[in-house]
C-alpha cells in the first residue's frame, strides 16, 4: 500500500508529465498552425538513413517544412489541405546530380546536335518537365549552352514553366573540341584563356564548371581556384590515375563517370586519393549496363512517355535514331560484358567513397523520365543497401551542390521537396517509376 508522500510523488509526476504532454503538443501545433499542406498516413523515410517514421505527418508551410512526426503527435490545423500517403511511401524530392538538359535520348549526336541547336531552349524545357515526372525535384545539368541553361533556370524559378531546381555549368571548357560541336563548348589555349574562361562563365550566370576532355593539370587548378573564390563547384570527368591525382590535387569537388579509364577496374592508388580527400564521385550510367537492358527489353523504346512529352516532329526523329541501336556507335564500348559497370561501383561503395548519384539522363537511350529509377534499381541489384542508394540520390546530391543546409532530407525549416509514391522503395526501387505526388517548395506540381 502506497503512504501518503509516495502517492504525493506519483500524483506530483503523473501532473507533470500530463503538464509537459500538453505544452508539448500546445507546441507542436503552434509550430504548425499556418499550414498549408499536410502529408498524411505514409511510411516517411527522411533522407538521414535512420527508421522509417510510420503513419507519418509531414506539415507544410509556405515552400518549408514546419514539422514531421508521427499521426497522434501533431496537430494539423484546420483548413490544411490533406495529403493522403497512407499505404504509400514519403521521402525526399530526388536530386539528379548529371544530367544533360539539352539532349533527349536521340541515337546519333552527329546528326542531333547540329540538326537542333536553335531548338536547344525549348528542348531544355521539355527535359525539365520529364524530370519532375520522375519526381526529380533538383538536376545538376552539367553541359549545355551558358544562354538558354540560365534561362531555363530562371524561367523555372519564376514559375513559368515546371521543373526541377536547376545548376548549371553551362558550356564545357576544353582543350579540344574534340567530336562534340562547338556552340556548347569553349576551347582555351592557355592556363590564362582557362582561368578568363571559368570567370566568363560564372559571371554568365553558371551555378557550377564543367571542365573536361582535354584538359592540363594547370587549367584544372585555375579553374578550381577562379569557382571556389566565386563560391561555385568543378565537376570533371574521371580517367587512369595519373587524371585522378590531377583531379584530387586541383581540388575538383566532383569526378563524374568512373575512374579507371578503359581498365575493368578502379586502381587502388585513385581509391585511395578519391577517399582520402572526400572527393565527391557521381558514377553515371555508361552504355553496356542500358545497352543489355534494352537488348533484353526492347519494347521500353515504344514507351508512351517518349510520345507523349515530345512534339510529333521531335518524337519522330529520336525513336527513328533507335530503330537499330545495336549499331550505334555510342553504345561500341558498351557490348562487352557491363560487369566493369558493377565492379568499379562495389570498389567505390566498399572504400567508403562519398557517391552521389546521377545518371548522365539524355544520353541515347537514356530518357529523363526514367533514368533515375532505372539506375536506382541497378545499383541495388548489384549490392549497395537500398537505404544509402535513396541517400545517394536525395541528401548526398545535396552536400555534392552544398545546398544540403536547404534540401536533401525532410526535417523542419528545410524546403518542402517531396515525393509521395505508391509502394516501398527499401524493397523495390521500382516503386520510383511514377510517383503519385511530387511537391516541390511547397506546390504540388504532380
Amino acid at each position: 500500500m502506497l503512504d501518503a508522500y509516495t502517492l504525493g510523488g506519483t500524483q506530483m509526476k503523473a501532473q507533470t508529465l500530463m503538464l509537459t504532454t500538453v505544452l508539448l503538443l500546445t507546441f507542436r501545433a503552434l509550430s504548425g498552425q499556418n499550414a498549408d499542406l499536410a502529408i498524411v498516413g505514409g511510411m516517411l523515410i527522411d533522407g538521414n538513413e535512420g527508421t522509417p517514421i510510420q503513419n507519418s505527418v509531414v506539415l507544410i508551410s509556405g515552400e518549408r517544412i514546419t514539422a514531421v512526426g508521427q499521426e497522434g503527435t501533431i496537430a494539423i490545423p484546420a483548413g490544411t489541405e490533406i495529403v493522403d500517403a497512407n499505404g504509400k511511401t514519403v521521402l525526399p524530392g530526388l536530386i539528379e546530380s548529371h544530367a544533360h538538359l539539352m539532349i533527349i535520348g536521340h541515337g546519333e549526336y552527329s546528326e542531333y546536335f547540329p540538326r537542333y541547336e536553335d531548338r536547344i531552349l525549348e528542348i531544355m524545357r521539355l527535359s525539365a518537365e520529364q524530370l519532375i515526372y520522375a519526381g526529380v525535384t533538383t538536376a545538376r545539368d552539367v553541359g549545355a549552352p551558358l544562354e538558354p541553361s540560365v534561362r531555363v533556370r530562371e524561367e523555372i524559378n519564376a514559375g513559368e514553366i515546371v521543373g526541377p531546381r536547376v545548376y548549371v555549368s553551362g558550356p564545357f571548357i576544353v582543350r579540344d573540341f574534340g567530336e562534340y560541336d562547338e556552340y556548347f563548348q569553349v576551347k582555351v589555349n592557355s592556363v590564362e584563356e582557362a582561368r578568363q574562361a571559368a570567370i566568363d562563365i560564372i559571371e554568365g550566370g553558371a551555378d557550377l564548371l564543367k571542365p573536361w576532355g582535354i584538359i592540363f593539370p594547370e587549367d584544372l587548378k585555375v579553374i578550381v581556384e577562379e569557382a571556389h573564390r566565386r563560391g561555385k563547384t568543378v565537376a570533371t570527368h574521371g580517367g587512369a590515375v595519373e587524371r585522378i591525382r590531377a583531379d584530387v590535387e586541383a581540388g575538383v569537388n566532383s569526378i563524374e563517370h568512373f575512374p579507371g579509364g578503359s581498365k575493368n577496374y578502379i586502381e587502388e592508388e585513385s581509391i585511395r586519393l578519391i577517399v582520402d580527400s572526400g572527393t565527391w564521385i557521381v558514377p553515371t550510367w555508361n552504355g553496356g549496363p542500358i545497352y543489355y537492358w534494352t537488348l533484353q527489353f526492347p519494347e521500353r523504346l515504344d514507351n508512351p512517355l517518349l510520345k507523349e512529352f515530345l512534339p510529333e516532329d521531335l518524337y519522330a526523329d529520336v525513336r527513328g535514331s533507335l530503330d537499330h541501336f545495336q549499331r550505334l556507335g555510342y553504345f561500341r564500348g558498351g557490348k562487352g560484358n557491363p560487369a566493369p559497370y558493377r565492379d568499379k561501383l562495389m570498389q567505390l561503395y566498399n572504400a567508403g567513397a562519398n557517391i552521389a548519384l546521377g545518371t548522365d539522363s539524355g544520353t541515347p537511350m537514356n530518357f529523363h523520365y526514367e533514368a533515375m529509377w532505372q539506375q536506382m534499381k541497378l545499383w541495388v541489384d548489384y549490392g549497395m543497401d537500398p537505404m544509402h542508394v535513396l541517400t545517394a540520390a536525395t541528401r548526398n546530391g545535396a552536400e555534392l551542390l552544398e545546398i544540403d543546409d536547404e534540401l536533401g532530407t525532410v526535417e523542419p525549416g528545410k524546403l518542402a521537396d517531396i515525393i509521395v509514391v505508391d509502394g516501398n522503395p527499401l524493397m523495390d526501387m521500382m516503386a520510383l517509376r511514377n510517383p503519385v505526388r511530387v511537391i516541390k517548395g511547397g506546390k504540388i506540381l504532380k
